[in-house]
């Protein structure tokens, strides 16, 4: 079993668990935000799109297995994805116990980097708040079990609970646009002209993703969905 632990302490094997992971990430994200834009098109819409998740599988699977079978998987990859950013910065250290007594110029981070760590637990943080405040309702003061519509709109028609997402939705888009830039390094995809694409394709991607989560507590809270 040596060789098993050798190459989950590898900084290879390490990175590859982040990229999948954070590329499972990214696509629940975007899958998630667009499937959440049926709130504009009123309840039987987003009432009848999380019915089909909820009977996903069925009858082979029981009622909600996969979408609960997708939820642990994502949860895992979430854990995962902490634990390689984690295990990464122990090796870095470990390489450089002592710090540079002038920062080079081309080692000078962005916001989004310096808050990476912070941004990565708080949202992962969020995501377990989430699955109680809209999938259990443990945390929702006017739960209906399977009114999605209902649920939505009445939990961000608290303004504390909207800036609560609103706010979690910003580091959000900070660690999107940060963990895509890495991404593609980690990938061997650097140069001038590549530089210049990933930073152009981190900053939509995580544009799209905050301004269409943004626009559910936001236009909840200006009356446009009610």
């Amino acid at each position: 079993m040596s060789w098993i632990a050798s190459l989950f302490r590898s900084t290879l094997m390490i990175k590859a668990v982040m990229a999948v992971t954070g590329l499972m990430l990214f696509g629940f994200v975007l899958g998630h935000m667009l499937g959440n834009l049926k709130l504009f098109a009123g309840p039987d819409d987003l009432n009848t799109y999380a019915e089909f998740l909820r009977e996903v599988g069925y009858p082979a699977l029981p009622h909600e297995g996969l979408l609960w079978i997708a939820r642990l998987g994502l949860l895992a990859a979430v854990g995962l994805h902490i634990w390689s950013a984690w295990r990464l910065t122990v090796i870095n250290r470990s390489a450089r116990p002592t710090g540079y007594a002038v920062t080079p110029t081309w080692q000078k981070s962005t916001y989004a980097s310096r808050t990476m760590r912070w941004s990565g637990v708080i949202v992962s943080f969020f995501i377990v708040y989430h699955l109680l405040h809209f999938t259990t309702g443990h945390v929702h003061s006017d739960f209906i079990p399977g009114d999605v519509y209902h649920n939505v709109v009445s939990g961000f028609s608290q303004p504390l609970i909207a800036g609560v997402y609103i706010v979690a939705n910003l580091l959000l888009g900070m660690h999107l646009y940060h963990g895509l830039w890495s991404l593609f390094q980690s990938l061997g995809a650097s140069g001038p002209r590549m530089d210049r694409f990933r930073h152009q394709f981190a900053v939509a991607f995580s544009a799209l993703i905050v301004l269409g989560n943004l626009s559910f507590p936001i236009s909840v809270l200006a009356g446009f969905v009610h």
